[in-house]
């Protein structure tokens, strides 16, 4: 699988920085940064590792600044912007081309005749980052340098020159360094495979000639952080230089570790890369067992983008804990957004295992009938603010359960669950509690955001959606069936989910406002019913509620196809649904500014690409046209070509042209893709 971008792209400035790449390593470190080789963001960087994996992020390795020497002429293959605005050097203009190989980011450079290619990618489990350059064709040698920016800071924060005791040790096939005592050594090491097959006499520099530095170079440009309404501006450590002469056919890796001894053999660590990806898609086409024609390259691209998302978590009695990252850049592991993934990026890609693990991982955390939502950067208290998270759970693991018929863990579980039913019967955080009178769930308290749209400012919530949330309500009730499911597998009662159950799908009907044709979002809010057109009822629709015999849905089929069409109206974009209908007079189309501005725009409008799942199985569900609901997928294969290449963004905005907005790559929105598409196209 390759996408294939050329010069058209690659030398337009504008569009070359708007493409970012993503590499990870399964433990919470990642390296990333755009295409044409600038870096825009304050998570851009050849080394942002997990020191505490899979949090404790920490940027190590800026960049490499690469200088080609050849035929007496010099080409600068880096790109910088400054505070002043100016751009330079403008290496983006000799990139011949950029591939996404697999997973793996590929550029080639032209230096007159001659064509050097880079290759970024990540040891798997390891804090260890690969640059590897290869000269494919030459007239004569080059001479390669690498100027090596360092720094050591949060890959939240940024750097502005600081008066570290930077210590430099040389090595023997390259350097340590120690930013200050208390911090984390770590080591850049050069490699060279040299081509056996040229001419055996050799000229110029044989080997690496590191050349020591320690000076801040100051003013980068963050344009991307200016556009969030953050600082734009970083300083970054200048802190050697090495050059070496190739020849046609020869290799120099740079590899950049906290490990003192990792694997120095590049060649070797790049095959070992390579078949780890093919192994997925091998894994992948077990899973699906369907024929070649039908099983697109797209969507074997996405199956290698799941991966990045899963990373390690380790428990005092579960070292081999796994855990979800929710996006690249910037987001941690959140136990909603676990959930809501765990059947795309596992169960969908043929890895059924590794959402076993998750499963009993969060289970651990369990608490007052609650999963966490957060885990925190700093400190092992976790944040259970969280109304959906626990309640999505119960559909990882239906959806675990269907794929496996795995009852072990069944067994194990059932008793939480049943406790996770009987809190919430009961109350528990957050006004979260069972109301008897209507068998709904009423969440929510002052200055607290439960629900998945979750945006606040200091102490201002800006969609509280206090009271009885649409999608809560339709997921507690598919809740309830799983248990009745569950408990009858087991051997057990279930009367008391089935009555509960009852009495949640009679007092939905409260939801439906019939003139409308579609369901209020919020009943019973401290300021009445919200009759706002929001996607989230969407969910009453999409989820497989049908687990007992004869039990109904929570809404009619004609219900079903009115509120489904109304949100096609109204909310359907290309890459997923509105989170709110451009006829209210809070929507905002345009997703951007500082944080405050951000926020505010952030459940008001904006597309969010998760959505696009659940609405095209409510479609499918409504209207049983599975051509047309496939259609509603194609627009997401372009994108993979845009933003960050060969993944899928967070949110877009409400607006045309819906310019991808937010985190580069999202859990979510890549594993309803894989769900959804793989549930269209068995049988």
């Amino acid at each position: 699988m390759t996408i294939h971008l050329g010069r058209d792209i690659c030398g337009n400035l504008e569009q070359a920085e708007s493409r970012e790449w993503l590499v990870a390593n399964g433990i919470g470190g990642f390296a990333s940064g755009t295409i044409s080789g600038l870096l825009t963001r304050r998570y851009h960087g050849l080394l942002i590792a997990a020191l505490k994996p899979p949090l404790g992020r920490t940027l190590l390795l800026n960049q490499l600044d690469e200088m080609v020497e050849y035929n007496s002429q010099f080409y600068p293959l880096y790109t910088n912007r400054w505070a002043d605005g100016a751009v330079a050097p403008r290496g983006f203009q000799d990139i011949e081309s950029f591939h996404l190989e697999d997973a793996i980011p590929r550029w080639t450079f032209a230096c007159g005749d001659a064509l050097l290619d880079k290759r970024v990618w990540m040891q798997q489990g390891e804090n260890t980052t690969y640059v590897r350059y290869t000269v494919r064709r030459a007239s004569s040698p080059l001479v390669l340098s690498l100027k090596v920016l360092v720094n050591y800071r949060d890959y939240h924060g940024e750097t502005q020159e600081a008066n570290w005791q930077t210590a430099v040790n040389g090595l023997k096939q390259g350097i340590c360094i120690r930013a200050f005592p208390d911090a984390v050594p770590f080591y850049i090491f050069a490699d060279v495979e040299r081509d056996r097959t040229s001419q055996k006499q050799r000229l110029g520099i044989e080997e690496p000639r590191w050349m020591l530095a320690n000076n801040w170079y100051r003013g980068f440009d963050l344009a991307q952080e200016r556009y969030r309404g953050l600082r734009d501006r970083e300083d970054r450590l200048y802190i050697a230089n090495l050059e070496l002469m190739l020849k046609p056919g020869d290799s120099l890796t740079i590899v950049a570790s906290t490990e003192s001894n990792p694997n120095l053999t590049g060649k070797v660590a790049l095959q070992e890369r390579q078949t780890y990806e093919e192994s997925l898609i091998q894994r992948w086409h077990e899973r699906v067992n369907l024929p070649a024609k039908i099983a697109p390259q797209w969507i074997e691209q996405l199956v290698l983008a799941a991966d990045r998302f899963i990373v390690n978590r380790t428990l005092p009695d579960e070292p081999n804990g796994k855990t979800i990252i929710a996006g690249y850049p910037w987001f941690g592991d959140w136990g909603r957004d676990t959930m809501i993934s765990l059947p795309g990026l596992t169960l969908a890609t043929g890895r059924p295992e590794i959402a076993r693990t998750i499963l009993r991982t969060f289970s651990y955390y369990l608490d007052r009938g609650m999963l966490p939502n957060l885990f925190p950067e700093a400190g092992d208290t976790p944040m259970y603010n969280t109304v959906d998270a626990t309640l999505w759970y119960f559909e990882a693991i239906r959806a675990y359960h269907a794929a496996t018929a795995d009852k072990s863990l069944l067994e194990e579980l059932f008793p939480k669950l049943a406790e996770i039913i009987d809190w919430h019967c009961r109350g528990t955080r957050h006004n979260i509690c069972w109301d008897s009178r209507d068998g709904l769930l009423y969440a929510g308290e002052e200055g607290v955001q439960l629900t998945w749209m979750d945006a606040k400012v200091g102490n201002w919530v800006v969609t509280p959606r206090i009271g009885k949330p649409v999608e809560v309500n339709a997921l507690w009730y598919n809740a309830l069936l799983i248990m009745a499911d569950f408990a009858r597998k087991l051997g057990k009662s279930d009367r008391a989910y089935i009555q509960l159950a009852e009495q949640t799908r009679q007092g939905f009907q409260r939801f439906w406002q019939a003139k409308a044709g579609y369901c209020y979002d919020v009943l019973d809010s401290p300021t009445g019913d919200d009759a706002a057109l929001r996607p989230n009822q969407i969910f009453a629709v999409s989820l497989p509620t049908r687990r007992t015999p004869n039990f109904p849905p929570l809404l009619t089929p004609t219900k079903q196809r009115r509120m489904v069409a109304r949100i096609a109206r109204s909310l359907l974009t290309s890459y997923g649904l509105r989170s709110l209908s451009p006829n209210d007079p809070n929507y905002q189309g345009t997703y951007g500014g500082n944080p405050v501005e951000r926020d505010r725009a952030y459940h008001q409008g904006t597309v969010w690409g998760w959505l696009l799942g659940h609405f095209v199985q409510a479609h499918q569900h409504a209207y049983n046209d599975r051509a047309m609901a496939k259609e509603f997928l194609e627009p997401m294969k372009l994108h993979l070509n845009a933003a960050c290449v060969g993944n899928l963004s967070e949110i877009f905005d409400g607006n045309s042209p819906m310019t991808p907005r937010g985190a580069i790559a999202q859990a979510w929105t890549v594993a309803e893709v894989l769900r959804v598409w793989l549930l269209l196209n068995e049988d």
